[in-house]
């Protein structure tokens, strides 16, 4: 080959359509699509088998377009630096081209390698922005309208690839092939563009009218919620591709008159206001990569033994707490790879403070079942919930009153935890005060493994108390500064129309989100 070759190393940026590196490589020349399989990195403790096996159906997906374009994707397993030596060795390489990306801390430092890599040989590396995440952001102040300005940007055609000669296309490994843990998830949403597209459609046009009211109970927020979160965490779609189809459904909805209009809107502009939030928090970890592994506020610092509890960790883990509707959300997260924002939420606070673990270790667990794990929103999300960024309200879920309000029929729970088939409807969510909780209670099924009640209030005071004094205040006004949002609400259709001030969402900071774009 005599001309230079670019490589393009797709990412967390599984597609074809609005893809910038792509588009850029290919107007310098012939373009080889790269995707590496790293085992070292599924080998972390945050990474699962169903996040692989999502990943491949999204490759063999991300193949099939390139082979349309007229170049099929290139797939090589190993280490990054190693498979583009290997490359380097065999072409002329006239460029890298990538998407940023907001990982963990693994793939931070396998770019700097890279990034170390490529200044040895003299190849420049161009990465692009992807998401409304800023990098070197040196304040918070307009980051919004930043956000709406590159989301309003025309998205960016697919370009005609000339085929290269002599390269293998490379299997697509399988999880047996990593020698991963096997990961049941019978009910996990399907990888792929196709996928994606029909999910995003299927929420704009059919499933969406009731996300208001539906998003907070898991009872019907499996059908009514999104559901876009894994494709956009693993690229499918581009969180610029969702926005304005979300806004065009809206200019479609003011143009139209129908019963059952207004509800729609509002679904839409809540919605809209969430996608704004997916980034904000992804924002958080490019600015401050501790927080994967640090306390935000370090008043926190020995607040939880580092150490966790073992038996009150695997108990939660495997949904077997005593808790009814606890134990039922994280059995159906086991099976499904999803859970509504609320609920996650809740598991991970009841596993703070009434269990008072560290954030961690749970976080590390509800990384692994999340087939949506970002770890940009994941990572503050979860110190959020456990009360230690020093910035966010301190809520402690009652696990009861949950149940009630979200499962109050207890279908949710009847169907996840069978456990209780005897107990009546009355004693559902507190089965230790039903008359015959003896024959389930220590035989089928747990006694609660803490008093609920007892131990919120003992983790309340221990929280507060760390709270107070003024260089705590003093911390947490620098924290807010650097991290926090600007205002009481975001806008939320990006240029189609700020004029309903009314409409705005809740302080990001205080919203119960992890997938972002539910």
């Amino acid at each position: 080959m005599q001309d230079p070759l670019h490589i393009v190393w797709f990412k967390k940026d599984l597609r074809v359509q609005d893809h910038a590196p792509l588009k850029r490589a290919s107007l310098h020349g012939p373009v080889l699509p790269l995707y590496v399989v790293e085992p070292e990195l599924w080998q972390q403790p945050d990474m699962s088998g169903r996040h692989f096996e999502f990943l491949t159906e999204c490759l063999a997906s991300l193949r099939q377009d390139l082979t349309v374009l007229g170049q099929p994707l290139i797939v090589r397993t190993g280490r990054v630096t190693e498979i583009l030596a290997e490359l380097a060795d065999r072409f002329v390489i006239g460029g890298l081209w990538s998407h940023e990306e907001t990982g963990n801390d693994w793939t931070y430092q396998r770019d700097r390698a890279v990034t170390a890599w490529c200044r040895e040989r003299g190849i420049a590396w161009t990465e692009c922005r992807q998401t409304g995440v800023i990098r070197r952001l040196k304040s918070r102040d307009g980051w919004a309208g930043q956000w709406d300005s590159f989301m309003a940007k025309p998205g960016i055609d697919a370009p005609r690839l000339p085929p290269l000669g002599g390269l293998e296309n490379g299997a697509i490994p399988t999880v047996k092939d990593l020698a991963l843990a096997p990961d049941p998830c019978p009910d996990r949403q399907r990888g792929g563009r196709k996928a994606a597209m029909e999910t995003l459609e299927s929420f704009l046009f059919r499933r969406g009218k009731p996300y208001r009211a539906a998003m907070a109970t898991p009872v019907r927020a499996f059908d009514a919620c999104s559901r876009l979160s894994p494709h956009l965490a693993f690229g499918a779609l581009s969180m610029r591709e969702v926005a304005q189809a979300t806004w065009a459904r809206q200019r479609e909805l003011r143009d139209q008159d129908f019963q059952g209009r207004t509800t729609w809107q509002g679904a839409m502009r809540s919605f809209s206001g969430r996608l704004h939030w997916h980034c904000h928090f992804m924002q958080k970890l490019e600015d401050e990569p501790r927080l994967e592994f640090e306390n935000l506020h370090r008043a926190y610092d020995g607040l939880r033994p580092k150490d966790p509890d073992k038996m009150r960790l695997q108990a939660w883990q495997n949904g077997e707490t005593g808790l009814p509707f606890v134990d039922a959300c994280m059995r159906a997260l086991k099976a499904t790879g999803w859970m509504n924002f609320r609920m996650r939420a809740m598991l991970m606070a009841v596993a703070s403070y009434h269990f008072w673990l560290d954030w961690r270790a749970p976080g590390l667990h509800l990384a692994r079942q999340f087939t949506d794990y970002e770890p940009g929103i994941h990572w503050p999300q979860v110190q959020m919930q456990s009360g230690t960024t020093g910035i966010n309200t301190v809520r402690i879920y009652n696990p009861v009153k949950q149940g009630l309000d979200q499962d109050p029929d207890g279908a949710f729970v009847r169907r996840w935890v069978p456990e209780l088939k005897v107990i009546d409807d009355a004693h559902l969510h507190e089965p230790w005060k039903a008359d015959n909780a003896g024959k389930v209670l220590g035989k089928a099924y747990p006694f609660p493994i803490v008093d609920h009640l007892g131990a919120a209030k003992e983790a309340r005071e221990k929280v507060w108390a760390v709270r107070k004094g003024q260089a705590f205040r003093g911390t947490a006004a620098d924290i807010q500064s650097k991290h926090g949002s600007r205002k009481s609400g975001l806008p939320l259709r990006g240029r189609e129309n700020r004029r309903r001030r009314s409409d705005k969402p809740a302080d990001p900071d205080q919203a119960d989100l992890f997938g972002g774009a539910s």
